[in-house]
């Protein structure tokens, strides 16, 4: 790789190492996160909304089971589309990254270690959410459009598997950013030996 092209993106950074004041992967992450999580919900409520008639009733909510699965498809569809950018946005920063050499992770790895299994699980999780968004399409506009459950049990255990790898992928990320400062203003202004405080007043 060549080494120059990395050179001129780091030309202009701040304290963070960025070359803008809030890392943009962290916020996008957090964004196909929700998005995922609630259209599994939503299409688990869908699922179990037999069940639940009576307390929407007892509530007087006026609940249409269809509903659920249209919020469930709609929220899956729009973290397909965000995991894009934040796949994209996660490998620009990390191209950015300049961790400390001798630390190691709550996990017993080192910074480039950790780097270069959250990138390959970034571009996994992308994978999987677009093929579970595929699936999640086929069975609402194909093999179930005229049924009032939308959804497989299949497809459901799949999103809650899929959910326990986003939970580890996260920890990674997570460490990158706590135990290793990447992209954390206020670790790289102590490493330069400056107080944060007086820089974020």
């Amino acid at each position: 790789m060549n080494t120059e092209i990395i050179d001129q993106l780091k030309t202009h950074v701040g304290a963070n190492g960025l070359p803008y004041a809030i890392p943009i992967h962290p916020n996008l992450v957090h964004l196909t996160l929700g998005l995922f999580i609630l259209g599994i919900l939503f299409d688990v409520v869908g699922v179990l909304f037999p069940l639940q008639t009576p307390v929407f009733k007892f509530l007087a909510i006026n609940a249409v089971r269809s509903n659920f699965f249209d919020v469930g498809w709609y929220n899956l569809l729009g973290s397909a589309v965000i995991s894009f950018f934040t796949v994209a946005a996660g490998f620009y920063e990390i191209m950015l990254a300049n961790p400390p050499s001798d630390v190691k992770s709550a996990w017993g790895l080192q910074p480039m270690e950790t780097m270069l299994w959250h990138g390959i699980g970034g571009v996994l999780l992308l994978a999987l959410i677009v093929g579970m968004t595929v699936w999640r399409g086929l069975q609402r506009y194909v093999w179930c459009k005229d049924k009032s459950q939308q959804v497989q049990w299949s497809y459901l255990v799949s999103g809650f598997a899929i959910m326990f790898v986003m939970y580890l992928h996260g920890t990674l990320g997570a460490q990158l950013a706590a135990e290793f400062g990447v992209h954390n203003t206020a670790d790289m202004l102590l490493r330069l030996g400056q107080n944060p405080n007086v820089l974020l007043k």
